[in-house]
C-alpha cells in the first residue's frame, strides 16, 4: 500500500529532528489515547495488522498534519465502527446511543501489567525450511498493492543480500484482511545505499529491512 505512512525517499517533508530528552507523552490526552487504544485492542475484534492498515487509510492530508497519537485515535474510530462497537452518530455525539457489539474480553485495570508484560508474540512455526540462506543474493518484488504490506516502497525491486534468517512469523499482508496468519520465514536483507538511493548515496551506507519470504526472489 502506497500511503502517507510510507515516507522513505520522499522530498519536501523537512529534516528529521529528534527531540532531546523527549517525554513519553506530550500531554495527558496522549496517555489516554494509548490506554483507550490498548483497551479496545484487547476486545479481540481485530489484529495489530488490521489496526496498522486502518492508520494507513487515513487520507494523506489528514495523516500528514496529525500527531502520532491523533493518528492512533482516528484509526481506532474506524475500527470501532467497522466492528459494530460504535456508530458514526455516537462518535459525533460523544456518548452511547444504542447497544453495540459485545467484546470478546475486557481489559481491566488489574490485568494491565501482566498483559503488557506478555506482549503480543507473532512468531509461528512453519513446516517448510527457509527458501533462502545467509549470504543469498535476492531481489525484492516490485509491486504496488492497494492492501497492507510491510515491504517499504523504497525497497521494492532492489537487489540485496540475506544477512540473517530471523525465524517464521505471521504474514501481515494476509492477517490485516482476515485471511489468516499464513506464517512465513522472515529475513534481514541488506542493501547497498546506492541500490536504494542511486547516485549520490553516502559512501559506505547500507540499508537493512526485515522481509517476509514472499517478498523475495532469487538472483
Amino acid at each position: 500500500m502506497n500511503g502517507p505512512h510510507d515516507l522513505g525517499g520522499q522530498h519536501g517533508l523537512g529534516p528529521v529532528a529528534p527531540e532531546p530528552n523527549e517525554p513519553y507523552f506530550h500531554g495527558d490526552w496522549e496517555k489516554r489515547a494509548l490506554g483507550v487504544t490498548l483497551s479496545c485492542g484487547a476486545f479481540g475484534a481485530w489484529t495489530i495488522d488490521e489496526s496498522r492498515h486502518a492508520r494507513e487509510n487515513i487520507p494523506p492530508a489528514t495523516y500528514l498534519s496529525a500527531s502520532y497519537y491523533e493518528i492512533w485515535i482516528r484509526a481506532l474510530e474506524t475500527l470501532l465502527q467497522r466492528h459494530g462497537f460504535v456508530s458514526r452518530e455516537e462518535l459525533a455525539a460523544g456518548r452511547m446511543l444504542e447497544k453495540g457489539a459485545a467484546p470478546k474480553r475486557i481489559l481491566k485495570a488489574d490485568m494491565v501489567p501482566a498483559v503488557l508484560a506478555k506482549g503480543g508474540p507473532c512468531d509461528r512455526p512453519v513446516e517448510a525450511a527457509p527458501h533462502f540462506a545467509v549470504g543469498a543474493c535476492v531481489r525484492t518484488r516490485n509491486f504496488n498493492p492497494t492492501t497492507h504490506t510491510r515491504l517499504p516502497r523504497y525497497a521494492r525491486g532492489k537487489v540485496g543480500v540475506v544477512e540473517t534468517v530471523q525465524g517464521s512469523f505471521v504474514f501481515p499482508d494476509d492477517n490485516a484482511h482476515g485471511k489468516g496468519e499464513s506464517p512465513q520465514w522472515v529475513y534481514t536483507v541488506v542493501f547497498d545505499g546506492g541500490e536504494i538511493w542511486g547516485e549520490g548515496a553516502a559512501p559506505g551506507l547500507t540499508v537493512s529491512i526485515d522481509a517476509w519470504e514472499s517478498y523475495l526472489e532469487p538472483v
